[in-house]
């Protein structure tokens, strides 16, 4: 995250090594938050590097409002620039709102985003987000997603093809099948 222009679109500043590891740990602890890691699958799938040479960024699910356990906030961050505009967040981000949706009971999905990441204003706006407020104070938009119907319909749709299975079993099904 020595990126400026990445530190830019997720609002985030540069940290020391070891606020990295307590941030890792906070993430694999804390209760109020669920990350995937996202991967290049075709890379992944060819072995073409080791796994976490295929990461590409990651996605996450903030639950931070007690008094509204069915309230989620989703952040997508896809590092490299030339990752981008590849698929990458859009899937990530349909497969953590299927996964809030069937397994944690989110109905609502709220995402902020800096004013100037049009990219991601777009894609959200493609995933059916709404645009709930616009903060000049801290150059954010928030965005809303409420899962009625209709809009469950359209994700078990988009994600019928997604299968939940346990990463080191697949990779071992992967290594067997290239043997």
């Amino acid at each position: 995250m020595k990126s400026e222009m990445l530190q830019k679109l997720t609002a985030s500043e540069p940290l020391t090594l070891e606020q990295e590891y307590s941030m890792q740990r906070s993430w694999r602890e804390d209760a109020d938050k669920c990350t995937f890691i996202v991967l290049d699958r075709k890379k992944w799938e060819e072995q073409a590097c080791l796994d976490e040479d295929c990461m590409v960024g990651d996605v996450n699910l903030f639950l931070t409002t007690p008094e509204d356990p069915a309230l989620a906030e989703i952040e997508v961050m896809i590092a490299e620039p030339s990752d981008r505009g590849k698929g990458f967040g859009k899937e990530a981000a349909l497969m953590m709102m299927l996964y809030g949706f069937t397994k944690l009971g989110i109905t609502k999905f709220e995402a902020k985003i800096g004013q100037e990441n049009k990219a991601s204003i777009c894609m959200f706006q493609k995933l059916c987000f709404e645009e709930l407020s616009v903060s000049s104070v801290f150059q954010e938009v928030t965005m809303l997603l409420c899962m009625g119907d209709q809009q469950k319909e359209w994700l078990l749709a988009l994600t019928n093809h997604v299968t939940e299975a346990k990463y080191c079993e697949t990779r071992q099904r992967i290594q067997q099948s290239l043997s």
